[in-house]
This record gives structure tokens, sequence and C-alpha cells, in this order.
């Protein structure tokens, strides 16, 4: 389930240093608390994993939940001990044990399918909701980053048909069972998935639902592909991380370490790999439709120059902005809210209207803008 990338060799690429337990339990947070995870319990289980290692406290809770019966529970447990990405026998096992929960788990509620499709550069493994040759609805392509698997998306498949929209959840090169290596070649990954989906899934438009190095490469291909109708994002990257050798130093250990894995590189060699996927204002420029962007103020991986250059380029973006680190952890109810009306908006769905109501009323912190036509009045920042 979990084999190396395309091209890879145990013996040809030393593996990564690991990154520093305690930094690895901090970012780990988001992840959690977005697989609902109480903190209570992330406390607990990084105070054993101390002693115990990091992959065997959560395998073993996860073993537990499948046990009992209560398999998402168990894929939820089993993705975090994988995380932030599988570097050990027991961090393997789990990463095949969170797709065999999944598959329990969604043959028990029905209406998720599941996609193998072999692409150039290795096989890509989906899952899906509300697909209908016969009956095209808009669909939302959802991609998450370098540490993020596509069964942490159970919610947002269940979801697919109150969306009215055909959802399908996949990973980025090198993450779970897809077997495309990272890389600049990964570019190329979104318009592979449609080509083997077929006209038929692109006819009522397609949305990108992809978060930090997942909208990425989103943008990237949007930019010529014209089934491509509008990007959503959180955190994404653009230029200066791949570009910027200042950035690639600050980056935590757990990023750079997770990149070098997925690109079977290491040292000074992944920075140098990376620099060519780097999208600068000429490249953006190519990008014409809605991109849809939430930034936090406190991002410890993405520096606040990324999405400032999308304010300056892009045609249609909006945008918000909060007091948080990478992933807006402190904000995940929010985010989901303005997204998904953002979504529903995009889709031609007037009940992106109630969504509004509903930030409007949590009464969230975020710092929103936009940007557009010089005719706009909103043209610029807004609160």
């Amino acid at each position: 389930m979990n084999a190396p990338p395309a091209g890879a060799t145990a013996a040809a690429v030393a593996p990564p240093a690991p990154p520093q337990p305690a930094e690895v339990a901090e970012l780990a947070r988001l992840h959690a608390r977005a697989q609902g995870i109480d903190g209570r319990v992330l406390d607990r289980v990084v105070t054993a994993a101390a002693t115990e290692g990091w992959s065997a406290v959560w395998a073993r809770h996860g073993d537990r939940h499948r046990a009992a019966g209560r398999p998402l529970l168990a894929c939820r447990h089993h993705a975090l001990a994988r995380w932030p990405y599988p570097a050990d026998p027991t961090a393997d096992r789990s990463a095949t044990a969170v797709v065999d929960a999944f598959d329990a788990w969604r043959r028990r509620v029905g209406g998720i399918g599941r996609l193998v499709l072999e692409l150039p550069g290795g096989r890509v493994a989906a899952w899906t909701a509300g697909l209908d040759p016969a009956r095209p609805r808009p669909l939302v392509l959802v991609m998450g980053g370098i540490v993020s698997v596509k069964e942490q998306w159970a919610p947002f498949l269940r979801a697919a048909r109150r969306l009215g929209a055909a959802v399908v959840v996949t990973e980025l090169p090198s993450v779970g069972e897809n077997t495309v290596r990272y890389g600049p070649g990964a570019t190329d990954l979104v318009p592979q998935l449609l080509d083997r989906l077929g006209p038929q899934a692109a006819r009522g438009g397609v949305h990108v639902v992809g978060l930090s190095f997942g909208g990425h490469l989103a943008l990237a291909a949007a930019r010529h592909d014209p089934r491509i109708s509008s990007v959503l994002t959180v955190g994404a990257p653009v230029h200066a991380l791949f570009a910027d050798p200042a950035v690639w130093a600050a980056l935590p250990r757990t990023t750079t370490a997770t990149l070098e894995h997925l690109t079977g590189t290491r040292g000074g060699d992944t920075p140098a790999l990376l620099a060519s996927m780097a999208l600068g204002p000429a490249e953006l420029a190519d990008v014409r439709i809605p991109v849809r962007y939430v930034a936090s103020r406190r991002d410890e991986i993405v520096p606040r120059s990324e999405w400032e250059l999308l304010v300056r380029v892009l045609p249609d973006l909006r945008w918000v902005e909060f007091d948080d680190v990478h992933g807006a952890p402190a904000h995940l109810t929010d985010t989901r809210l303005w997204l998904v009306g953002h979504l529903l908006r995009l889709c031609g769905d007037r009940r992106a209207t109630a969504l509004d109501l509903a930030l409007a009323l949590r009464g969230h912190a975020g710092r929103t803008g936009r940007t557009g036509p010089p005719t706009d009045p909103a043209n610029g920042r807004t609160r």
C-alpha cells in the first residue's frame, strides 16, 4: 500500500534525518484537531510517545479502535501513527491500516467509491462520491499537502450529496498510495487525473480544493488547463518556499525531512530540485480563474510573501487571514465555513449566503480582502 515513490530505492538514498519529536508533536496538532481527536488525548499520546515512540502509541490506539468496531476512529489514529511520513516499520504498517480501516468504514456507510488509476508516473488511488456520468455535477477535486492522506476527508465525501457535487479525494504525489514521484513532474498530476476521469466528469466545471502544497499543484495546473474552474486553498506555497534559500533554511525540520522523503533527495539536492517548481508573477499571470485563499499571519512554513504575491497578480482572488500558524488550526470551523461558502458560490449555489450569515454570527476574527476589476468598489483590503 505504501511503496516508495517511483524510481526511489532504499539503497540509492539514505533515509532523511528525523525531525525532533517535540516539533512533530506540535505540528501534528492541526491534523489531530482536523480529525476530531480531543486535545487531551493528543496530550496523553505525546507524553507516552516520549518513551514508547510516536508511531507505536498512535498505532496501539488505532488497533484498539479497529478491534472495537470503530474503523473511522482507527483510521484517524493510524493516520497520525504514519505522520508526517512512514519512517519505521510501525508507521509503515499504519499507512496500510489507514486505507484498510477507511475501506471497512466506507463499505459500512455506503455511497463512497474507490478508484485506482494508472498514470504515466505511477499509480494513484482516490475515494469518490457522487460520480455519475449520466448526470454531470460540478466536480470537486480534493488534494491535501505533503503530510495529509486522502482518508482524512471522510466528512467531505459524506457531504457530497448535500453539496450537489461529485467529489474525488486523492493525495499529493509520493503521499499515501500515490506512487507518482513528487517533484517538477508532479504538476502534471491534476490534468492527468482529469484526463482519466473523462470529459463527462468535467462538464459541470472542476473546482480544486488543494491544501498547502496541494494548492500549489492546483495553481500550476490552472495555468494551462481550461477544465479547472476555480482553486480553493489553505496556506499554499507558490514561489519563495521553492526559490528562496533563506526561506528553505528557516523551515521546520519536519517539513524539509518530509520533502526529502517525498522527492528521494537529501541535503542541498532537495531545494535545488524544487526550485524549478516556483510560480513567479509571469507564471501566475496565466491563472485567470477565481482563487480563494486562507492565510495565517504566523505561518511557520509558508511566508506571508506567498499570498501577498497572489494579491498583486491574480485578477480574481478572495482571501481571509487568521492570526494563527500554518493551516489555521485554531480556526478550523471558520476556515471550513469560509471555504465551503465560496465553493457553493462558485458552483452557483444560493446556500452560500447562509454560510456567510453563519460566519457573521460567529464573529470570526479573520481579516478579509479581494482583488478584482478596477471598477469593483471593494477592490483592495476590506474588513
